[in-house]
């Protein structure tokens, strides 16, 4: 993989950009293109250009009561009426700029903050108006002046694509954008906002012989067809429709899923998961754990995007279909119940009874691990299973959304330090960047076993080292020092100068420009990180690759080639990120690992493990820090949620208690305000019990009953 394009070519399978073009089809978008136009004339129709200097507020925002005139709202119908003309669908309602809050307050952009929503409206309009004045005038620098549109930067975007198709493309991500002006040769200006690098990608579409006679939409359904710059393997989820499927029948015949907690209203109302925590709370004041899990769900739940694949089962043991998301999530008041709304089209040719129950089933949403979503999908009564087979081997290897983004930090960056609590998989993670580095990214979410020799191989070849740093590390183990000559054979000690493991890594990677080679340093927070990389934490940066120094110990000229790449692990519990030397916090990227709920889905008798997890590790951040909240790696057992009240016994008693015993250092009291009824207030000892009468005493203490949709 060529550094500084190696992610964009293995977002695109290794296809040649200008091949693609010539083999893309583009009579197959005269269709789409044709409905985008009429989607196109029905915006200038209801909202003609020249009345938007009086067009009045309720006729603009989202979240009034009574409908406009129109029928519709300006903004409802671009972010939900018009999906042929380019998506803006997905996240909160803020991208508006202003809108009115299912609460009944208005929701306005910074610059608007503290006025009176009429006025605010009246200053948003005038810009709207500049910005639409300006484009007819050709005078497209003026966009740049107006401050308060660049908090609507999509909206904005597909505004004036709609009103001025001549003068930008259909696409209005900045993110896509800027990756689609990479894959052709161009670049963005940092900071740019999301029509200016519109413009410049629509001049670098222009100049280029292999688009002459394209049109727009021609242009845009090829990048997005042939390389999509979103993540190719996201999440996939299995929603229930109903408790025990009673929706089913609804969903699979209407080609949608929906799910209840219809009292929160539309959730594109909600910015963050705090928020949606905070309504349901105020929802359902008796829930104790799960509504900050429950609330990250919904919103992954409304931002499915097309292309998303999810399941449908009954119970724990049933796969009810497999189904492909085919438009944007929707909240219909219209409905009696379960008014959150995702369209699907659904392949029930996938049901199946399944021959271990997944515990993790029993609420509403749960992740689908990849490798069991496969073999659901493996064979379908109605094809040919040797061309399934071809196809999927001819399919691009897609990448999980957590390795995609350490490659895009290393990208970014050149190195960084995955941190977190103790047992979030930050190790794993890095391992999982090192295989996709090393193309073999087919193995991630497979079986364990195939991932860890594929592992074997990588950390065995010349390309990935991993290495644990520890208080006696130090430069001549990193860079070179003088070690005993253990081939010297006179008499008393001989000293040989060494290469350390970096200078040794870098060594190879001079030789081999065309690949990416990868330190992995565990536990890199117990290192003296100063001493260790002495002089060469300047190299680092990647700037400054390939700028020679003199090494202080051998006066050998070194250098740090531009295609080394170094991942860090660093538990927060031993130090915080605060405590690195700043000079070494300047060079990395830093990504944050944290206690993943949804890995642990699953109950022990009368324990929700996902809730009780939750609940643990917010009393742990209240009354500790959440530096110290625990792993889920302590309620897995091989990569699966412990099960049986015997497993979660062993954890809870020998691996979740010692290390909380240890984080209050010894006050019992401290420990008591964490675990409450499981230890003795006075003592700090554990509460003897049964296994069985564990899991019920921990779903006491810890969840009341999370709020579900469903029963």
């Amino acid at each position: 993989m060529v550094v500084g394009s190696g992610i964009m070519v293995l977002m695109s399978g290794g296809v040649d950009v200008w091949t693609a073009a010539g083999e893309f089809n583009r009579g197959a978008v005269a269709e789409v293109e044709s409905a985008a136009e009429d989607e196109r004339k029905q915006v200038l129709s209801l909202f003609p250009l020249e009345e938007w200097g009086t067009l009045p507020l309720e006729h603009y925002a989202l979240g009034q009561a009574s409908p406009s005139a129109t029928g519709t709202t300006y903004c409802r119908l671009m972010e939900f009426g018009t999906p042929r003309l380019g998506s803006i669908r997905g996240g909160s309602a803020a991208k508006h700029i202003m809108y009115r809050h299912n609460s009944g307050e208005w929701r306005l952009a910074a610059p608007l903050k503290g006025m009176d929503p009429r006025d605010a409206w009246e200053r948003l309009r005038e810009q709207y108006v500049q910005a639409f004045e300006a484009v007819a005038a050709g005078d497209f620098e003026a966009l740049d002046e107006l401050d308060v549109l660049r908090f609507g930067p999509a909206l904005v975007t597909k505004s004036l694509a709609t009103y001025f198709p001549e003068h930008f493309l259909p696409v209005y991500s900045a993110d896509h954008i800027r990756k689609f002006l990479a894959l052709l040769g161009g670049a963005s200006e940092a900071g740019s906002p999301a029509w200016r690098s519109n413009r410049t990608l629509l001049a670098v579409v222009r100049s280029r012989p292999e688009f002459e006679g394209w049109t727009s939409y021609e242009v845009v359904r090829f990048l997005y067809g042939a390389f999509d710059p979103r993540p190719r393997q996201r999440t996939i989820w299995k929603v229930a429709p109903g408790a025990r499927g009673r929706r089913w029948e609804e969903c699979r015949d209407g080609g949608f899923v929906c799910v209840g907690w219809d009292e929160l209203g539309d959730l594109s109302q909600f910015q963050s998961d705090t928020e949606v925590k905070e309504a349901l709370d105020t929802r359902w004041p008796g829930s104790s754990g799960g509504s900050l899990t429950l609330a990250r769900r919904l919103l992954a739940f409304r931002d499915l995007e097309a292309g998303d694949r999810l399941v449908a089962n009954r119970g724990v043991d049933e796969v009810l279909a497999t189904g492909t998301v085919n438009g944007s999530y929707r909240f219909d008041p219209d409905r009696l119940d379960f008014q959150h709304v995702v369209p699907v089209e659904w392949d029930v040719s996938h049901a199946q009874k399944l021959s271990k129950p997944q515990h993790g089933w029993r609420s509403t949403f749960a992740k689908v691990d990849p490798a069991l979503f496969a073999k659901f999908t493996a064979v379908r009564a109605d094809s040919d299973p040797e061309a399934d087979r071809a196809e999927k081997e001819r399919a691009p290897v897609a990448l999980p959304e957590d390795v995609q983004a350490v490659l895009d930090a290393l990208e970014r960056k050149g190195q960084v330090i995955l941190h977190g609590p103790p047992g979030t998989g930050k190790t794993r993670l890095a391992l999982g960047a090192a295989l996709a580095l090393a193309g073999r990214a087919d193995v991630l979410g497979t079986d364990p076993g195939r991932r860890a020799e594929a592992q074997s191989e990588v950390l065995q070849g010349d390309r990935v080292r991993l290495v644990t740093f520890h208080p006696s590390y130090g430069y001549e183990d990193f860079v070179e020092g003088f070690k005993p000559d253990l081939s010297a054979t006179g008499p008393g000690l001989t000293l040989a100068l060494a290469d350390g493991l970096f200078h040794a890594l870098c060594s190879r990677a001079a030789v081999q420009p065309e690949q990416t080679f990868l330190l992995i340093i565990d536990e890199i927070n117990r290192g003296d990180l100063p001493r260790i990389f002495g002089e060469l934490i300047t190299l680092l940066e990647l700037d400054k690759r390939n700028l020679p120094v003199d090494l202080p110990v051998s006066k050998r000229s070194f250098s740090v080639p531009p295609n080394i790449r170094i991942i860090g692990t660093m538990n927060t519990a031993d130090r915080s990120i605060s405590h690195l030397d700043a000079a070494v916090r300047r060079r990395f990227a830093f990504l944050p690992i944290g206690p993943d709920p949804d890995a642990v889905s699953g109950t022990v008798g009368p324990l929700d493990l996902a809730a009780f997890f939750e609940s643990l590790n917010s009393r742990i951040a209240r009354h500790l820090d959440a530096d110290h909240q625990i792993g889920h790696a302590y309620l897995l057992r091989d990569g699966e949620p412990i099960a049986t009240e015997e497993d979660l016994a062993a954890a809870f008693h020998h691996e979740v208690i010692p290390l909380l015993e240890d984080y209050c250092l010894g006050r019992a009291d401290l420990l008591h305000s964490v675990l409450g009824s499981m230890v003795d207030a006075d003592t700090g000892r554990p509460a003897l019990m049964s296994p069985q009468d564990l899991a019920s005493a921990l779903a006491t203490e810890f969840t009341s009953g999370a709020p579900d949709a469903d029963g």
